[in-house]
């Protein structure tokens, strides 16, 4: 498999500044600060189809544009590293083996849209990843390119790190905006969004760590070549978390469009136990469930929706037979319903109500109560400030619509099929 951003020979080493320099390193920030427009770099990203690697899958070079076409200053652009995604470890890895290639990226996205300021949002527990930037911005100064003249030119950009809280609704970008304000992580009302009104009411764009990562080897390569790899509506490669359910567990770059199977048995080794297959998140725990019959569902955005399911940001939790789905997901409802923010009343009310009725499922009660969930998922979509009031929806559903023997068997007896 062809990788382009995370090189078999880091996955267990860090890159050190000399040896991003050997790598060509800085030559497309060189090339780009000696430009009197920039911002044409916007429009090779969008020929090269770059999409957000966050979880959402936006394409990168809309939010750019719209930055860079609001006639506001200051401009802002910030790096989400805040990596809240229970299992997601791609980040993080990241930014602790190639902090040189996202600040690269940052720099760049930063120039094309006509910020002078870079934020770079990292998960207070990383406190390694966080050393490993300071360490990249530190000497990127050194070098000239940052700073008050970049490489002696006209562009002057700043970078700093700030610390991010570790709960789940952090991550969310205009929560981000939020902590680096100085507020506590409460998710904004959009619209209008960041890419408007952001950081201090300016324009800001928001890019996940691994976004800004492959933005160097577009500029690099160019788009026409990074087309070539992955698939049509999906170009390039994704970096996908593997938990200790497999033998093998880690961080995998693959290219999108290869099979789920392959990350799974080729990568990973299947699951640690020997056991089967039972159940699938492919994206994260917003992500709807999927079954073996699955497993040669192609990695990329149209085939995992064709599916009925999402990418999400490259987590992929298995669940092997001896798995209850009713246990599996009362515990997915109860994480929605602690990690709500509490703001907005829709998702305070119904992520506590979805888990009160799942936890009537586990001990029995009639087979209305199906009905009576998908009725709060109904109700109360889209009212929340964030997408958080959504998330439960799609693996609330499919486990009901592939796991119906286990849902039916709590409904009927109030005991585990599996652990009766």
């Amino acid at each position: 498999m062809q990788t382009i951003l995370f090189p078999e020979d880091l996955i267990k080493g860090e890159e050190t500044f000399d040896a991003y320099i050997n790598r060509e390193g800085y030559c497309t920030l060189r090339a780009l600060a000696a430009q009197a427009q920039p911002e044409t770099l916007i429009e090779e990203i969008a020929r090269a189809g770059l999409r957000g690697r966050g979880g959402a899958g936006f394409p990168t070079a809309k939010k750019w544009s719209v930055a860079r076409q609001t006639e506001v200053f200051p401009r802002y652009l910030v790096g989400n590293g805040g990596e809240d995604e229970p299992g997601s470890l791609k980040d993080r890895r990241l930014m602790e083996a190639r902090p040189h290639l996202i600040l690269e990226g940052a720099l760049l996205a930063a120039l094309a849209i006509g910020a002078e300021k870079v934020i770079l949002y990292v998960n207070h527990m990383f406190d390694h990843a966080a050393t490993r930037l300071q360490t990249a911005v530190d000497e990127a100064r050194a070098a000239g390119y940052l700073g008050a003249s970049i490489l002696g030119g006209r562009y002057c950009i700043e970078v700093e790190i700030c610390k991010a809280p570790s709960n789940y609704v952090a991550g969310e970008d205009t929560a981000a905006l939020e902590v680096i304000e100085g507020r506590p992580p409460l998710p904004r009302q959009k619209p209008p969004y960041p890419a408007v009104q952001g950081l201090y009411g300016k324009p800001t764009v928001v890019n996940n760590v691994e976004t800004l990562a492959n933005v160097p080897v577009i500029a690099r390569m160019g788009a026409e070549a990074y087309r070539r790899i992955g698939a049509a509506d999906s170009p390039g490669t994704m970096l996908f978390s593997l938990g200790a359910e497999v033998r093998r567990p880690g961080v995998y770059e693959l290219p999108f469009g290869t099979p789920l199977r392959h990350l799974i048995f080729a990568c990973g080794g299947g699951l640690s136990n020997g056991s089967a297959i039972k159940a699938i998140l492919p994206g994260g725990p917003s992500t709807a469930f999927l079954t073996p019959d699955h497993l040669d569902t192609a990695l990329d955005h149209a085939s995992l929706a064709d599916a009925g399911s999402a990418i999400g940001c490259g987590v992929v939790s298995l669940f092997d037979v001896g798995a209850c789905m009713v246990e599996e997901t009362l515990a997915l409802a109860q994480f929605f319903a602690r990690e709500s923010c509490g703001q907005c009343p829709a998702c305070r009310m119904e992520t506590a109500m979805l888990a009160t009725l799942i936890e009537r499922v586990q001990n029995g009660a009639p087979p209305v109560i199906l009905d009576q969930i998908d009725k709060v998922l109904d109700f109360n979509r889209g009212k929340g400030y964030c997408a958080l009031v959504n998330m439960p929806g799609p693996p609330l559903r499919s486990a009901v619509r592939w796991f119906g023997a286990d849902f039916d068997h709590h409904l009927r007896h109030g005991t585990c099929p599996i652990r009766p």
